[in-house]
């Protein structure tokens, strides 16, 4: 017989999910000798036999992996080993270090089914263990030290396995061999509340008759309580003084989620997915809810447990729970116990925590469904760290992203790795966790960067924290531009590619100084003509409009050539501002303390407005989201709004919404509900973007719709629905969602092409 020795080298999310000991029990079945690894890089097996067995196990290493992992390469070469020899066995060895890229760090995952089996098992030695997990599920990326994934290497490390624990971890037959976080009873964390009592009970019947508590998860606090109760859900809006914006929920299982909510199959697939995030649903009439989870919004976020401490809380029979992150308005997720007291005392009247410390904070993530599409809107637990392969890195990128949603990129080599959601800007607190982050990340990676990309705005905190520390070596990236680049990334488009990018969103500064929002680019990697965008209104008083969309829409109004008709809403608003409305006038009379804008954000805002939904808003894009769910109610119209066309010889198209804001406003005065008037507007936008793209398609190989307006799944669907029409394939947001979360790979992925590093883009 003839018996060879070969090398295979296995990359990917190959460490943390049980790749070493699938790889020993295949080796075995198929009778094959050698041994097994990691390294900072990979995962490395020498294995010898015959070679038709050797194909066998070459195949069966990508078919037949374990659930978790997420194979990228495999090669394979011959070896001269005389180490290995028939019958010589095959075993697991200890970690060695290894130079190049790390290997991919594996995101955490909802507890699974057999450890579930196990958890509620009284004949179980980990019956109602809170920390239950195996190889196929539990913590990882929050966990994590540094690389390679071993157990020194883990918020694990002070927990010293039992004799029962230990057998099981080197026991390559079993599923806990080499899970990092095993414990059981003996020897693994312990729950404490600041309640007497049985720690589960009693933060369970604080629950029950209305308390707040907080809960420790795997990558921060959440605070919870009773979502069917007025008083409970109340009291925690006052608390994080947070009057309008949607609590998330979180219900005991898949049943329970379509007793408060529609569920498609696609959504309850996400619903149940290793991952676990907030899906957003359209709620029941009959869900039971208290209106104050989502005020004035059909929309519910829910999500299921994904932790079995959550289980253990649901067994002692509690309903849909409120679970929203355990911070202060505008600041981060609280992880450390020792901000307990100071941070979440004061919002909670018990909190149930335990002893294992989180390492990475890492909040929940909100995902929406269009059509059968994935749609992220806030991209953390369960999807980050995975990176986006990026081929052909000229150099090493700390990118910094954007002002809001707040996310940093780290790319070297051949990926590039976002992070987790890190928050709003605006406070030190936050700032000081993006700064942990970003030092996290570079150290995780062990990348050094040649450049750090920043926001070409000025005043952008990140901006401002990037370039103090690059040293000269900054690339300032436009933000629409890397809206667009995100796109490519994510699909893989080659940095030369021509991308028609249709990049609409609230804010974003251009290249004349001016807030540009309602963008059409010509883009590539190393550069973008701007090819259109919607004439530009004077927003009055800056921030001040975007907090008070009726402002907005007055400006639209202006601009259209319609001054202040007291028939329409934003008009009687403006008389309940006081002296407001004299400055105002003279502001958009002079264009004094106004700054121009071209937002489409901005846009949807003044509609919001002049149609009467929302003159002022608590939270980013409430009046947007509105008329979203206004237009749902409607559904498509025969009614047609136009924005005009203008330029485009010489420079860029230029839409102007003024014909449109003067049709809304007859439709008005004629007694057109609101619903269908919101609805033909959204139409309005859809037919623009599909004669934009119909316009300049012929110079671009690829379009895209990115942009924090394509949160708005109506919105997105009809786009994709109207362009597919024309056949055009649009490509949209899978891995990083369309707003500013997204910003960061976008950066990274055009300094990481930027012919020169010095070049600004």
């Amino acid at each position: 017989m003839v018996f060879v020795v070969e090398a295979f080298t296995v990359t990917g999310i190959v460490q943390g999910v049980g790749f070493r000991p699938f790889v020993y029990r295949l080796a075995t079945q198929l009778g094959l000798d050698g041994e097994v690894g990691n390294d900072a890089v990979s995962v490395f097996v020498t294995v010898a036999g015959p070679p038709d067995r050797l194909d066998e196990f070459e195949r069966r290493l990508c078919d037949d992996a374990p659930p978790l992992a997420s194979i990228e390469s495999i090669s394979r070469r011959p070896l001269d080993d005389g180490r290995i020899q028939a019958g010589h066995g095959f075993r697991i060895v200890p970690s060695r270090s290894a130079d190049g890229e790390r290997t991919l760090v594996p995101p955490d995952t909802a507890v699974c089914d057999d450890c579930l089996a196990e958890l509620f098992d009284p004949d179980d030695r980990r019956y109602r263990h809170p920390f239950v997990t195996c190889t196929n599920c539990g913590p990882r990326f929050t966990i994590v030290r540094s690389l390679p994934y071993d157990r020194p290497a883990t918020t694990m490390a002070a927990f010293e396995m039992c004799a029962a624990c230990a057998e099981e971890y080197a026991d390559p037959g079993d599923r806990r061999y080499h899970a990092q976080p095993i414990a059981c009873h003996d020897c693994g964390p312990t729950l404490s509340c600041t309640v007497p009592g049985e720690p589960i009970a009693a933060t369970a019947s604080a629950l029950d008759r209305g308390d707040v508590a907080a809960v420790k998860g795997l990558g921060g606090f959440h605070l919870m309580c009773d979502a069917t109760s007025d008083a409970a859900v109340r009291r925690l809006r006052d608390r994080k003084d947070r009057p309008d914006k949607p609590f998330a929920i979180m219900v005991a299982d898949l049943d329970a989620a379509r007793q408060v909510a529609e569920v498609s199959d696609a959504e309850a697939d996400l619903l149940a997915s290793p991952a676990r995030p907030i899906v957003l649903l359209r709620t029941r009439d009959d869900s039971g809810l208290t209106r104050l989870v989502a005020p004035g919004n059909p929309l519910v976020g829910v999500m299921l447990p994904y932790t079995p401490i959550h289980h253990l809380l649901f067994a002692e029979g509690l309903g849909p729970l409120v679970c929203t992150s355990g911070n202060r308005g505008g600041e981060p997720i609280v992880h450390r116990d020792e901000d307990v007291d100071e941070v979440l005392a004061p919002l909670a009247d018990v909190a149930l925590t335990h002893d294992r410390p989180i390492e990475v904070p890492c909040d929940d993530s909100v995902v929406r469904v269009v059509g059968d599409r994935l749609l992220p809107v806030r991209r953390a637990r369960g999807y980050a760290p995975v990176p986006v392969a990026l081929d052909g890195a000229r150099r090493a990128v700390l990118a910094v992203g954007g002002e809001m949603k707040s996310t940093c990129c780290v790319a070297s080599h051949q990926h590039a790795w976002v992070s987790q959601h890190i928050g709003e800007q605006g406070t030190l607190a936050t700032l000081d966790a993006f700064e942990a982050v970003a030092a996290q990340f570079t150290r995780l990676y062990d990348v050094e960067p040649d450049v750090i990309a920043v926001d070409a705005h000025p005043a952008y905190a990140t901006s401002r924290w990037g370039r103090r520390r690059a040293g000269g070596r900054v690339i300032e990236v436009q933000h629409h531009h890397a809206h667009v680049a995100a796109v490519m990334a994510e699909h893989g488009v080659a940095p030369g590619t021509a991308v028609l990018g249709i990049a609409f969103d609230g804010t974003g500064y251009g290249t004349d100084g001016a807030i540009w929002g309602g963008e059409v680019l010509l883009a590539t990697a190393s550069g973008f003509e701007r090819a259109a965008h919607l004439a530009p209104v004077q927003l009055p008083g800056g921030d001040a409009a975007i907090a008070n969309p009726y402002r907005v829409a007055l400006a639209h109004l202006h601009a259209a050539g319609i001054d202040r008709r007291e028939d329409l809403a934003p008009v009687a608003e403006l008389r309940s501002d006081g002296d407001a409305a004299r400055v105002l006038a003279r502001q958009l009379e002079t264009g004094f303390s106004c700054v121009p804008t071209t937002s489409m954000g901005r846009l949807f805002d003044a509609v919001a407005s002049l149609i009467g939904l929302r003159h002022r808003i608590s939270y980013e894009a409430q009046a947007a989201i509105e008329l979203e769910i206004a237009a749902a109610t409607a559904g498509p119209t025969d009614r047609r709004y136009r924005f005009t066309l203008a330029g485009g010889a010489d420079g860029p198209v230029v839409a102007d919404p003024a014909p449109v804001i003067r049709a809304i406003v007859d439709d008005l005065s004629c007694g057109i509900d609101t619903a269908t008037v919101a609805a033909a507007f959204h139409v309005a936008v859809v037919e623009l973007v599909a004669e934009l793209v119909a316009h300049l398609r012929d110079r671009a190989d690829a379009v895209a719709l990115t942009g924090g307006v394509f949160q708005n799944a109506l919105l997105t669907r009809w786009c994709l629905d109207r362009l597919g029409e024309d056949g055009v394939h649009a490509l949209t947001h899978h891995r990083v969602p369309p707003n500013d979360g997204g910003l960061a790979l976008g950066q990274a992925y055009i300094a990481a092409h930027t012919p020169d590093p010095s070049m600004e883009v």
